[in-house]
């Protein structure tokens, strides 16, 4: 029973020495200079330093994207930015005040922020019981209070400049509710609300939402959550499988985005047949 960096953002515990966790610094800029403007579109991605957000940031970096990187490792994040002009900024989201300073860092970077990709997140399995209250807070913190922080922190920037695209991370888990992963189903469900609602909130402001769902994937997620993926890895979807849904999603401004495709059938049954759907999930988990 773990606490695990989640699909996309696979950090170890954050080495102080290495990043602080509450005041993001570019590597890259002069943070005292004044904000800049960039002409090429800006995509901020969190959860960067590793697995699906890693990839998501190589996938927008292949069109030219000027890309800014969160996560809590500035080693692992320089890794992601390697070969591209990507801006690192290191921070943890879930410390206090860590979304707003990611925030201001970012768009005084460069001045905009066309696509934010809310990756970081983490997991814990276990019985529920057994599940520590300090954890059931970090978890719920990070997947769920500091994405909806960061999100209305860059929301109005976007929403003045008439355009921009908000992509959140969901999982299975928030679809059909994983035993022994309540509270990290239940932040992720909570995310799927967020965004419906807030889909509805902002049309006519030029702003999209985007809420993408995938399956399992082949990420250290499974293996620091402290039980292993219970199906062949074959099975696994690859971190670029899942990148390369979210880019066509933001390319195409869908609303939504499974990976793979049939993700949507549980949901239909669900809606359809709840009886049959809790027989079905009783039996196969």
């Amino acid at each position: 029973m773990t606490l695990t960096g989640s699909g996309s953002a696979h950090d170890p515990p954050a080495d102080p020495a290495r990043s602080s966790p509450t005041a993001p610094v570019p590597a890259r800029v002069n943070q005292y200079g004044p904000p800049r403007r960039l002409d090429r579109r800006v995509a901020l991605v969190t959860g960067a330093s590793s697995g699906i957000g890693a990839a998501t940031a190589r996938r927008f970096a292949m069109d030219g994207w000027q890309l800014i990187l969160n996560g809590r490792d500035r080693h692992r994040l320089e890794r992601t930015a390697s070969g591209t002009s990507a801006v690192v900024l290191p921070a943890d989201l879930a410390a206090p005040g860590g979304p707003r300073l990611l925030a201001q860092s970012a768009l005084h970077t460069t001045g905009r922020i066309d696509v934010l990709v809310a990756g970081a997140g983490l997991g814990w399995t276990g019985p529920f019981t057994a599940m520590p209250h300090t954890d059931i807070d970090r978890v719920l913190t990070l997947d769920l209070n500091a994405t909806l922080h960061l999100v209305r922190e860059v929301l109005p920037s976007m929403i003045a400049a008439g355009r921009g695209r908000v992509v959140l991370l969901g999982s299975v888990a928030g679809c059909v509710g994983l035993r022994e992963e309540a509270v990290y189903s239940a932040a992720k469900a909570g995310l799927a609300a967020f965004a419906e609602a807030l889909r509805q909130e902002l049309r006519g402001t030029g702003v999209g939402v985007t809420f993408v769902v995938p399956g399992a994937v082949d990420t250290a997620f499974h293996s620091r959550r402290g039980r292993p993926y219970d199906g062949t890895r074959t099975g696994l979807l690859s971190p670029g499988c899942v990148a390369g849904t979210i880019w066509e999603a933001v390319r195409h401004n869908r609303d939504e985005a499974y990976v793979p495709t049939w993700l949507t059938v549980p949901g239909r049954v669900r809606g359809l047949a709840p009886g049959l759907y809790r027989r079905l999930l009783n039996r196969f988990g």
